[in-house]
């Protein structure tokens, strides 16, 4: 019998919508084998995961700048183009998120997220101000999969973890969350997700 769920936690970026850095850059950094280059070396997701941490992005360039001063300019590209990295929402998946909000099940957001952008985040999608609330990672300094932000997300948002559940298209975040004792499922598409849901005893 499947355990009673009363919180419903997602994910945002490539769950609730698209994140693509290549999408400015393929324009910026036209040669696809550079491009690669410029984001295994230069721009790297290690690199950009530590502004989901907290970090600033003024200090974040400063120490690319040093390390690579004639990258400049596409090292600024990152940041003055990021709203061009998140193009679109994912219609399926927000009419589940939003399916469940009308139907009054508790629905919060657990995000690795630099806190400005998500701030531009929020102005582009309006249907992330409709759940109870958000946990943002840059804006309390720590990152999933850290057991540390799930038991924080559950503390603030008085949740229940062996009665929460959680979304995310990272297997490593989806790990994370099962080790601070949630439920969780590895999010592929809004089909296979819906019926995730109905197997948790969750109708949307």
């Amino acid at each position: 019998m499947a355990a009673k769920i009363d919180h419903i936690v997602f994910d945002i970026g490539k769950v609730l919508i698209h994140y693509d850095p290549n999408l400015p850059f393929s324009r910026i950094i036209p040669d696809e084998t550079e491009r690669k280059w410029f984001f295994d070396n230069v721009c790297t997701h290690e690199w950009n995961l530590e502004q989901d941490r907290g970090r600033s992005w003024s200090e974040a360039e400063a120490l690319l700048l040093e390390q690579h001063p004639q990258q400049e300019a596409n090292i600024r590209a990152f940041r003055q183009h990021w709203h061009e990295m998140v193009p679109h929402a994912y219609d399926g998946s927000v009419a589940i998120f939003e399916s469940l909000i009308e139907n009054g099940r508790d629905v919060t957001m657990l995000t690795n997220f630099a806190a400005d952008t998500f701030v531009e985040a929020r102005r582009k999608f309006p249907f992330l101000d409709k759940p109870r609330g958000v946990t943002v990672s840059g804006e309390i300094g720590l990152i999933k999969p850290d057991v540390a932000i799930y038991e924080k997300h559950a503390r603030d948002f008085g949740l229940n973890p062996e009665a929460s559940i959680f979304i995310d298209d990272s297997y490593p975040n989806v790990e994370g969350a099962r080790a601070a004792g949630w439920h969780a499922v590895h999010f592929t598409d809004p089909e296979t997700l819906r019926k995730d849901l109905r197997d948790h005893g969750i109708e949307v």
